[in-house]
């Protein structure tokens, strides 16, 4: 009586059928259990090696036999995610790499499909960019094997794992849940856009952090991302350059407002709050003028510092700062050089717009009806156009929403005010958003 032969038929990595689709997708999350798999799905796979061999011994396969029968399926069982075999993220692992002896990862953050924020690491946003500078700095070549000096995988998910200082190396597929998620028009430097592909994550899956828009139309920002042959700073369309309907934007659960990095001293001080206008001006010398000049030089004033930035308030330190007002829009007394309240929240966020032009002293541009374009109108902007909006919707009779105010800062309420108006005009749907377009604010201000 002859046996059947039973073997594992190994998914091919152009087939699109549901099977192949299934199995791709088995390989690259059947992680083992050094790297928090199940014992249970490990002895499974293990059997179902035992029983393919066994099956091609039976069938007259000999020696032989179990050696083609098992050649196909150890590197599912042995290499693993953790290994980056299968996926292009290496899969969840310990800083440094996989144990040998196989135990847990040490530290690192229990496997759930919750994360609460009492297990993370708490971190700024400016502490987000600066790690991913360090990596830009040094250059880091691309890798799903090898770990960086810091403990990190050298792909694109060890990449955001370090900068979000994780205590372990994750991939696309875990990294959402250390997040939340967002809508794109509320993107902040530090967040990321990942994309990830169930099916099969050897497809295209990759994730990067934003670091800031690139111009008021939003259509490309900075991207900071590991990716071959080196980690890059680079401007990248919006979402990406393939598959960019399908990236999704998230934010860190452990993200805190401020800096908490550098600690406090001759060069940085601690804390996120506002020091107060005495603090900056002719005669000024402290660690706030020096925090004030460094994060002027991260947003794009390294042109106007022969030295330093210092602790000596000088007209360096003016002149960038003015630059960085002119750059939101602001004119007049919000444009004076001397950073109050609101410049220095935008700081310390990484929020607004970064110094750009020749001189740093040109505001947005305006088409022929004084429209400055879609960015000025968005979630944590702040500008004179902003003002002048809501000041217009009040005089049309269309400031209801309005609790205080107007103001210099977009906010719900002026999201609220202009849908009013839109819908006025008889528009419906994406043409009544609350965000003002060209033709909006034509009839807003006929």
């Amino acid at each position: 009586m002859s046996v059947p032969v039973f073997e594992e038929i190994e998914p091919a990595p152009d087939c699109g059928c549901p099977g192949c689709a299934r199995r791709r997708r088995d390989l690259a999350l059947g992680l083992p259990v050094r790297a928090g798999g199940h014992p249970a799905a490990h002895g499974a796979r293990r059997a179902l090696v035992l029983v393919t061999a066994a099956g091609a011994v039976l069938g007259g396969g000999g020696a032989s036999g179990v050696a083609a029968a098992l050649a196909p399926v150890a590197p599912a069982d042995a290499a693993g995610a953790a290994r980056g075999s299968d996926t292009p993220q290496g899969g969840p692992a310990p800083l440094h790499g996989p144990q040998a002896d196989g135990g847990p990862i040490p530290g690192a953050v229990p496997t759930t499909s919750q994360i609460s924020t009492e297990t993370l690491r708490r971190t700024t946003r400016t502490e987000i960019i600066n790690r991913a500078k360090k990596w830009v700095t040094a250059q880091v070549p691309y890798s799903m094997e090898k770990y960086w000096s810091d403990g990190y995988r050298q792909d694109c998910s060890g990449y955001i794992s370090m900068a979000w200082n994780l205590r372990s190396n994750e991939w696309t597929g875990s990294l959402d849940r250390f997040a939340v998620r967002i809508d794109r028009t509320e993107l902040q430097p530090g967040d990321i856009l990942l994309f990830h592909n169930p099916a099969n994550p050897t497809r295209g899956s990759h994730v990067t952090i934003f670091g800031g828009w690139t111009d008021y139309t939003h259509t490309s920002y900075v991207a900071y991302e590991q990716t071959k042959p080196r980690t890059r700073k680079q401007a990248t369309p919006m979402a990406y350059w393939e598959n960019s309907g399908r990236y999704v934007a998230y934010r860190y659960k452990g993200l805190v407002s401020g800096s908490t990095g550098a600690g406090s001293g001759a060069t940085t001080p601690g804390g996120a709050a506002y020091p107060g206008g005495a603090k900056f001006g002719p005669g000024a010398n402290n660690a706030y003028v020096t925090r004030l000049g460094q994060m002027l030089v991260e947003r794009g004033a390294r042109r106007f510092y022969v030295t330093g930035p210092g602790p000596k308030w000088g007209e360096a330190d003016r002149r960038a700062t003015r630059a960085f007002q002119l750059a939101q829009g602001w004119k007049g007394k919000e444009a004076d050089g001397l950073p109050g309240p609101h410049t220095w929240r935008l700081l310390m966020s990484g929020e607004g717009r970064d110094i750009g032009g020749s001189s740093g002293s040109s505001g947005p541009s305006t088409d022929a009806n004084g429209f400055p374009g879609r960015g000025s109108f968005r979630p944590g902007q702040s500008n004179a156009y902003v003002e002048k909006l809501g000041k217009q919707l009040v005089k049309r009779g269309f400031g209801k929403h309005y609790l205080s105010g107007p103001g210099p800062r977009w906010t719900e309420a002026d999201r609220r005010n202009v849908e009013a108006f839109q819908r006025a005009q008889g528009w419906r749907g994406a043409a009544a958003d609350g965000y003002p377009g060209p033709e909006t604010w034509r009839r807003l201000f006929r």
